[in-house]
């Protein structure tokens, strides 16, 4: 019987061994054989990339990280899934893995500011040149590809400022120049939208956000497609980054509720946006809610659903007013990362970090995360806080 994505991220993983709903929590960093012939035929058996119960080291993983993969596995539509600690750490991998010594890559200039941060300087370190292109012109990028030009590396929609790219125009360019394509999907998680199956050859998400889902647990997924497994894989082993069982754990904990949270976080964040768009302090809502918008049309062309993640572009003279509100807001917590139940907001400076996002005088950005409160709750929340700003 073929079974929708919600039915199977709550039914796998079932554990045949302590009969519970759960996997158990495995840790292990050595693994006994009763054999070395069992320990060489199992060794064979990942070199031939077979399916395993276990790993024969700790470093490669556990048991409960192999059933984490496997649920992954399921919702990227994907060749493979590599787990590592942290959603940086895949990001990192995929830098690492797919460039060398010499290439050049294409980043949108939107990008995460860590991401941002391993390009300018950690790459330079490997004679590995960065090149920013506008996310809202695609003939920006076309004009910056070059026969050195090995990977594209898309974060869509963009970190604070939420720019929503032709995604498909993206994929044919990279193919016409066998270009690598990468992808962070952590605002749209695998439940929306599915990179590999438009024709990315890389998605990455950050486990710590929707996929944990209780602001408690920390990891990364780099899904891949046949193309790119090798030079992941290779990279992976050396690199020794790996999630632990008991943060695997609780990721597949909170991944069997994540359609339940992810249409709960859209109900609140329609009722919040539909405030904040009324609000005369708000300039703009950075969020896919405007039927007409490039925006909107490129969110609607690929994407299934939305999720809580949102900016708002304030007009005020006064910064200190701005932090102000921030700060006066009761139910929305000060704090980086997302993803979790709670509400959160934060005031963001990405003028220096831009090439192309251009802000006029006094304006300010604040990202929002609508988490799973009573959203009348936070509207007056929102409501009190926005008297602050002048």
């Amino acid at each position: 019987m073929k079974k929708s994505i919600s039915t199977i991220i709550k039914h796998s993983s079932f554990s045949k061994i302590n009969r519970s709903a759960n996997p158990a929590v495995v840790r292990a960093s050595t693994i006994l054989f009763d054999s070395m012939q069992e320990l060489a035929s199992h060794e064979k058996k990942i070199l031939l990339d077979k399916p395993i119960t276990h790993y024969a080291y700790g470093r490669y993983g556990s048991q409960t990280t192999i059933e984490l993969q496997k649920i992954v596995k399921e919702l990227e539509q994907a060749h493979h899934v590599f787990l590592h600690s942290t959603g940086f750490g895949s990001v990192s991998l995929a830098f690492m893995a797919l460039c060398q010594s010499g290439d050049e890559v294409l980043v949108g200039d939107n990008v995460y500011y860590p991401t941002r941060e391993i390009t300018e300087k950690l790459l330079p370190k490997y004679n590995i040149k960065t090149k920013y292109y506008d996310p809202n012109n695609i003939k920006d990028l076309e004009s910056k590809i070059t026969k050195k030009t090995k990977l594209i590396f898309v974060e869509n929609p963009g970190s604070i400022t939420f720019e929503f790219q032709d995604l498909i125009e993206i994929i044919k360019l990279a193919k016409k120049n066998n270009i690598i394509t990468a992808m962070d999907n952590t605002w749209g998680t695998p439940l929306y939208f599915k990179p590999l199956l438009l024709g990315f050859d890389v998605s990455i998400s950050s486990a710590t956000k929707y996929f944990s889902g209780h602001s408690d647990a920390m990891g990364g997924t780099l899904a891949v497609n046949k193309k790119t497994y090798s030079k992941v894989k290779f990279c992976d082993k050396l690199l020794g980054s790996r999630l632990s069982a008991d943060e695997a754990y609780l990721i597949i904990r909170g991944i069997r509720t994540l359609d339940v949270r992810l249409k709960a976080h859209y109900e609140n964040t329609t009722k919040i946006v539909n405030f904040l768009k009324k609000q005369k302090k708000i300039k703009e809502v950075l969020y896919p809610h405007k039927p007409g918008s490039k925006n909107y049309k490129m969110w609607k062309k690929y994407y299934t659903g939305a999720t809580g993640l949102l900016s708002v572009l304030i007009k005020a003279k006064s910064k200190a007013s701005v932090l102000k509100f921030v700060n006066k807001l009761e139910l929305f917590g000060i704090g980086y990362s997302w993803g979790g139940f709670e509400s959160l907001a934060i005031y963001h400076d990405v003028s220096k970090s831009r090439n192309f996002y251009k802000f006029e005088k006094n304006e300010h950005l604040v990202r929002i995360h609508v988490g799973l409160e009573d959203s009348k709750d936070l509207i007056a929340d929102l409501k009190n806080s926005l008297k602050y700003i002048k």
